[in-house]
């Protein structure tokens, strides 16, 4: 289904809707679609990231496995700029960059960041384009 005519969509739960919408719109570079009392629609590199206000929903202490959601990059410029402006707008990482499988076929670098509802985000790209599925 790769090139298909479809958008991604992805739901994830937010104490507060301001602090999501700096997060992801000004820290990240997030496109605002919609705005209402209860959510936000962001154009999130492509696809559909909506924040709902859960408050009681939030993991008091998140870890990496086994849930987290991020955004694979198929280009290492694109992964790169996007890293640039993380450190640009200082947003504090959950686990620095590094690399993984390191010489070996799946070897790709990544980093992780933590909203401000600690949910756990991964970009990564991948040195040899046939194993990022």
């Amino acid at each position: 289904m790769a090139g298909a005519s479809h958008i991604f969509h992805l739901a994830v739960p937010c104490r507060d809707l301001s602090e999501a919408q700096q997060f992801y719109v000004d820290g990240l570079g997030a496109r605002l679609a919609r705005q209402y009392d209860d959510r936000i629609t962001l154009e999130f590199f492509g696809d559909q990231l909506v924040c709902h206000l859960a408050p009681g929903k939030i993991d008091p202490a998140p870890e990496i496995y086994p849930r987290h959601f991020g955004v694979t990059f198929r280009e290492r410029r694109d992964f790169e700029q996007v890293l640039a402006r993380v450190r640009e707008q200082e947003l504090t990482f959950f686990k620095e960059p590094f690399t993984r499988f390191e010489g070996l076929q799946e070897e790709h670098t990544t980093f992780f960041l933590k909203d401000p509802s600690n949910n756990i985000i991964e970009f990564k790209h991948y040195h040899d384009a046939r194993m990022i599925y």
